[in-house]
């Protein structure tokens, strides 16, 4: 769902992994630790009218070992890679959105900060060039609520198409992807739902269904500056034409675009080298 501050984080990691030196499949250290920082700019959550923007600087640590990693692509155990595919169980997460900055749920509980983890299944499609590949990515994660305890909030399912290309300036990398994200009744009623005791005249009692949530298309680059220093940016943009939801009196815009950019700085990485590509 709305994990675009922690996915940055991500990106700040792989920022300093760079996409560049994945496709040209050069030897990488076993880790890097440093300093990050970003801005970003998103709406308070899927279809929302309100937005949400932070500016936050960071840790980073990329581990590339053969099962545990931490890299662009998440936090979690590798537990199988072949040529083609590739089977990992990972984490993700959102930061939350209170109730008194997002005037359509006023009064209403807040969005707290939200964990996922489950398996994804990643399979290269084609390398139409020596500096590109396209890939398909089927993630099922399950939704976790973090506030006084643990609390299940639901299921996602996001399929997403990406295409990576190495810029003919080797320092420069890209990453366009098309993805849409459905969720089970539970989530789309914790984002979505009027229950009759939040109902007001100009926001109606409202009762969710499972099913799509939005549809996305996004850019993200990178830039390597030096060895140490990488920029990073993203924009995208988020469409809910024909999700699940779209009557929910939540639902308050058709489309939502969301930008961010950033930097790494190494401070620090490994002489020992990650036993496989990445």
């Amino acid at each position: 769902m709305k994990r675009l501050v922690w996915v940055m984080a991500m990106v700040a990691a792989g920022a300093a992994g760079s996409v560049a030196a994945q496709q040209a499949q050069q030897p990488q250290p076993l880790w890097e630790a440093g300093v990050a920082a970003f801005a970003v700019s998103t709406p308070a959550y899927p279809g929302s009218s309100d937005r949400s923007a932070r500016v936050l600087p960071l840790p980073f640590l990329i581990y590339r070992g053969e099962v545990l990693r931490s890299d662009q692509g998440g936090i979690g155990a590798r537990l199988f890679k072949s040529e083609r595919v590739e089977f990992d169980v990972g984490f993700s997460g959102a930061l939350p959105a209170h109730s008194k900055d997002v005037a359509a749920r006023a009064g209403m509980r807040d969005l707290n900060t939200l964990v996922e983890f489950g398996p994804r299944v990643k399979i290269l499609l084609a390398s139409p060039t020596a500096t590109s590949r396209v890939r398909f990515e089927l993630p099922l994660r399950a939704v976790m609520e973090i506030e006084g305890g643990v609390r299940r909030q639901g299921t996602t399912f996001e399929p997403k198409l990406s295409y990576e290309l190495r810029g003919a300036d080797p320092r420069w990398g890209y990453d366009v992807s098309v993805a849409a994200v459905f969720a089970d009744r539970r989530l789309n009623r914790y984002f979505y739902e009027v229950a009759p005791v939040y109902a007001t005249a100009t926001r109606p009692a409202f009762q969710a269904d499972a099913g799509l949530v939005l549809t996305r298309v996004g850019v993200s680059a990178t830039y390597k500056f030096n060895e140490d220093v990488r920029l990073f940016g993203f924009v995208r943009e988020e469409s809910y034409r024909g999700a699940a939801n779209a009557d929910s009196p939540l639902m308050k815009r058709r489309s939502g675009a969301s930008a961010g950019f950033g930097f790494t700085w190494t401070l620090g990485r490994s002489a020992t080298l990650a036993k496989s590509a990445q």
